[in-house]
């Protein structure tokens, strides 16, 4: 049976504490001179490293490839809410902050817009969210309005 444990006997894990590498301490400590670097060279130096792309002087990947398409700086994606998930919503009105206290949506100033996945069980009247145009359809069949 093994002893108790007590401040007096703890010891870590067989194999978690490595002893540090105390490189460039003399010839006897297994690391010194060169310092486990070779002789000279790119990686001998300091900061001897090459960036990511770098394929040893042939012409980059990056490069070699053309460029296509573009990236609009200013593009805002809207966050998506679907019909089915209104059930979680309380009371007859869909406005963004409804939206927010019903934790359907996370950033107020972000635009947010309902689309037409599920099925509406009740009236709800919409303001200040952008509808696709089925989900329009259905809210408008299940008795809702949809304001601009």
């Amino acid at each position: 049976m093994a002893d108790k444990i007590t401040l007096g006997n703890l010891k870590p894990a067989k194999g978690s504490n490595v002893a540090r590498r105390r490189v460039g301490r003399g010839i006897g400590s297994g690391l010194g001179k060169t310092a486990g670097k070779g002789h000279k060279g790119h990686k001998a130096r300091t900061g001897g490293s090459t960036n990511p792309g770098f394929e040893g002087g042939q012409m980059p990947m990056f490069r070699r490839l053309p460029k296509r398409g573009f990236t609009n700086p200013f593009r805002e994606t809207a966050q998506v809410v679907n019909l089915r998930q209104l059930d979680k919503v309380t009371g007859g009105d869909l406005t963004p902050e409804t939206l927010a206290a019903a934790g359907l949506v996370k950033k107020l100033q972000a635009p947010i817009k309902l689309l037409a996945t599920g099925e509406v069980a009740r009236a709800f009247t919409v303001r200040g969210i952008a509808v696709s145009a089925q989900a329009k359809s259905k809210i408008e069949a299940a008795g809702g309005t949809v304001e601009a």
